[in-house]
């Protein structure tokens, strides 16, 4: 190396900033250093190069700081890495800056040597400024946020992750430039999230699906899983959480391996789907101390899982490797309790201590009554006053079940409406009660329809309590966001049944015409019966067996028939009604859209019930991803009296179409019913629209939502009032499935007659 400048030709571009730089008082200094240094490494045409691309920062009046920083970035670029490299660095930041102005521009090229660090191997440094440009030219106000917090978004350098982030980012702001700032300063919980989920390997989107189908092949039960955000602060790791029927998992777990994720979510719905096979009613809480109730449900956890192994043997190989816990060490309250789970769980695990044998001699004399819930109880009372004779330290507030794929105990329990709850107790589950007030946008889940717990109220905002999120399809992104979309329960606002009753009143052609079908309709499904006496046609398996038997010699089974009977009506149907701002035009009748929609309704209830159908009404309306609003007008469980009738005529019209949202709750709703046939009617007057979402997104979604259902073995069929909507109705649902009413005030007629003619396929 030399310390000589090169020699430049007259009139080059290092001429020409040298010659500029002179006259800055200022820059001259930070300029000439970089420039020296450069020049010990690089001939005269790569300083050429460069020195364009710093009046490319210069021409868009970058400022002295993002000079400055442009140089200092020189100044350490990686040995044998060439100069040209920064000239994307340049015309990066100069772009950066006539978008996002000079700090941007600035903080953005300060940025750059933290995300090379990170960058993975061969990755290409140019993306990341192209995802930076990105960000300046959508999001203006928020790139010197983004910039300055780039070791914690790009943490795992992985740009589809980084260009992701962007993308999700833009799109929740919905135009909205505090909401974006919020997002990329990571202020926002959303963003949080994104970044938690980013920092581990394979979580709970890619094993769903398979966990569900083995969980389902144990006790042909689906199971019902939601997924729950990584613990944000939380030194403990998040466990598993029951609410009702459903079973809600962490995103994803921390400090494991990837290829240990898929049986640790197996081991986690496992045990859950246990506590929901043969658990009972909820414990009341009563009087119990903090930590009676962490030996009750340690108790409660032995007895389901002794019960499923009794049943399912290999659950114990799949559980046992989470067992750890040795007889030694300090013996602290968790410590102890995590022993005593081995001890129970593992029949010839050795452990001395004499607390753990007592648990141990209590749940073996036990063993006849392990169908009581109440035993559970019983002995984690008894161990409570031991342990705590012991003297032995307990904090609820850092306590965890142990092990890691035990739930956190709080389905467990009932706190009942007005039972007084310490703060000590409320610290025990401190983890699971924060996190579903966080997933819940502040409110806390009802749980009240199932055996699970219920975590203390909280009330709900105006906009209604939350009861689900939901992924959303990003068109443009090319993938799902997870939990994007937060439907909330809207209170039924009862309506003068009068009006509807009068409306079928003047329907009296209809309403015979739809008995008629009643009357005659016969639905269900027909099952062919192997191995009868007598029958149609022959079984060709029971003729194989009773010719082996005939040849060596055995009497062969007599029943080599097959036969075929029909079962009984098996239906379950959920019709899902749009009341957006659209179904409050008027027709030249008077009415409006809603009003024949709801005269609609009321017939083909009135059909349903009398043919015994299971069936729901919901309807719904969404003014943005986190406000999904839906109206249960009857729920499959109750009847359809005069209260539902007031509830149909109750609702008025509002807001919004996010389809996508609506239908995959409509699958949750009707998912859980045991008919062999379900089916999915959506009723609407046009294409999905919503404030913060593009139409074509909207449509995507929806049709992917109905390939959901499909593949859930629900049938979905959309129904359209007018032209304006088909098309879009005909990409979501498809052709066949897509019925178009011209006229709105034939859609009673038409609706009615669908329904038949599906419940006969």
């Amino acid at each position: 190396m030399t310390d000589a400048a090169p020699a430049t030709m007259p009139g080059s571009a290092l001429d020409r900033l040298d010659a500029l730089m002179r006259q800055r008082e200022a820059l001259w200094p930070p300029y000439e250093a970089t420039r020296h240094r450069l020049a010990g490494r690089f001939g005269a045409d790569a300083l050429d190069d460069w020195a364009s691309g710093v009046f490319e920062l210069f021409h868009v009046n970058a400022g002295r700081a993002c000079l400055i920083a442009f140089w200092t970035l020189s100044d350490h670029l990686p040995a044998g890495e060439e100069l040209s490299s920064l000239n994307a660095a340049a015309q990066a930041g100069a772009n950066i800056c006539r978008h996002a102005g000079a700090r941007a521009a600035t903080a953005t090229i300060a940025a750059f040597p933290v995300a090379q660090r990170l960058l993975a191997p061969n990755a290409p440094p140019a993306r990341w400024w192209r995802i930076m440009e990105t960000l300046a030219r959508q999001a203006p106000e928020s790139v010197e946020a983004a910039a300055s917090r780039m070791a914690q978004i790009f943490h795992a350098g992985d740009l589809d992750g980084l260009a992701d982030f962007v993308a999700a980012g833009i799109k929740a702001a919905a135009a909205k430039k505090a909401r974006r700032l919020a997002f990329f300063s990571l202020q926002d919980e959303f963003a949080q999230r994104l970044i938690a989920r980013a920092s581990v390997g394979i979580g709970f989107a890619e094993v769903e699906r398979p966990t569900k189908a083995f969980v389902t092949a144990l006790w042909r039960r689906p199971p019902a899983l939601r997924s729950l955000p990584i613990a944000q602060g939380h030194a403990n790791q998040r466990r598993t959480s029951i609410a009702g029927p459903l079973i809600r998992l962490p995103d994803a777990w921390r400090g494991i391996a990837d290829e240990a994720v898929p049986a640790l979510y197996r081991a986690a719905v496992a045990h859950a789907q246990a506590h929901l096979v043969f658990g009972g009613a909820r414990f009341p809480i009563g009087p119990l101390k903090p930590l009676q109730v962490a030996l009750v449900t340690l108790i409660e956890d032995a007895r389901v899982e002794m019960l499923a192994m009794r049943q399912l043997p290999g659950l114990r190989r799949l559980w046992s490797t989470y067992h750890i816990a040795r007889p030694t060490g300090v013996a602290t309250a968790p410590m102890l309790l995590a022993r005593l789970a081995r001890a129970l769980f593992d029949p010839d695990h050795i452990d001395d201590d004499g607390f753990v044998g007592k648990g141990r001699r209590l749940f073996d004399a036990a063993r006849n009554r392990l169908h009581d819930p109440g035993l559970s109880r019983e002995i984690g009372v008894l161990l409570g006053n031991d342990l705590g004779q012991m003297r032995v330290q307990f904090n609820a507030r850092t306590y965890a079940v142990e092990p890691l794929y035990r739930d956190d105990g709080l389905g467990l329990w009932d706190f009942g409406e007005d039972a007084p709850v310490s703060e000590e107790m409320l610290e025990l589950f401190v983890d699971a009660t924060q996190s579903d007030e966080r997933d819940a946008g502040g409110t806390t889940p009802d749980t009240t329809a199932g055996d699970g717990g219920r975590a203390r109220p909280v009330a709900p905002d105006r906009r209604g309590r939350v009861i689900a999120s939901y992924p959303e399809w990003d068109h443009v992104a090319g993938l799902e966001r997870a939990d994007w979309t937060t439907v909330r329960e809207v209170e039924a606002q009862p309506g003068d049944p009068r009006l509807i009753e009068a409306a079928l009143d003047g329907a009296s052609a209809l309403r015979s015409r739809v008995a008629r079908l009643v009357r005659g309709v016969r639905v269900g499904r027909t099952v062919r019966l192997k191995r009868q006496h007598d029958g149609h046609d022959l079984d060709v398996d029971a003729m194989i067996e009773a010719g082996i038997a005939l040849r060596i010699g055995q009497s062969p089974d007599p029943r080599i028939f097959r036969s075929s009977a029909a079962t009984h009506r098996d239906l379950a149907v959920l019709l899902l009604i749009d009341i957006s701002q659209s179904t409050r035009d008027r027709l030249a009748s008077g009415a409006t859209i809603l009003d024949v929609e709801r005269l609609a309704v009321a017939v083909l209830a009135e059909a349903m019930q009398a043919l015994g159908d299971p069936f729901s009404l919901l309807a719904f309306a969404s003014n943005g991803r986190d406000d999904v609003g839906m109206t249960n007008v009857k729920a499959f469980d109750e009847l359809y009296d005069r209260h539902a009738v007031s509830r149909l005529a109750g609702l008025s019209p509002g807001l919004s179409t996010r389809l996508g949202t609506a239908l995959r709750h409509a699958g949750s709703v009707i998912g859980a019913t045991r008919s062999f046939r379900k089916l999915v009617i959506v009723l609407t007057d046009g294409e999905p629209s919503d404030v913060d979402a593009d139409p074509l997104d909207l449509v995507e979604d929806a049709r992917r939502a109905a390939l959901g259902l499909k593949r859930g073995g629900i049938d979905g069929f959309g129904v359209v009032l007018g032209e304006g909507g088909i098309q879009a109705a005909t990409r979501i649902f498809g052709r066949g499935n897509t019925m178009l009413v011209h006229r709105a005030e034939d859609l009673p007629a038409r609706l009615s007659e669908l329904y038949f003619r599906l419940a006969r396929r």
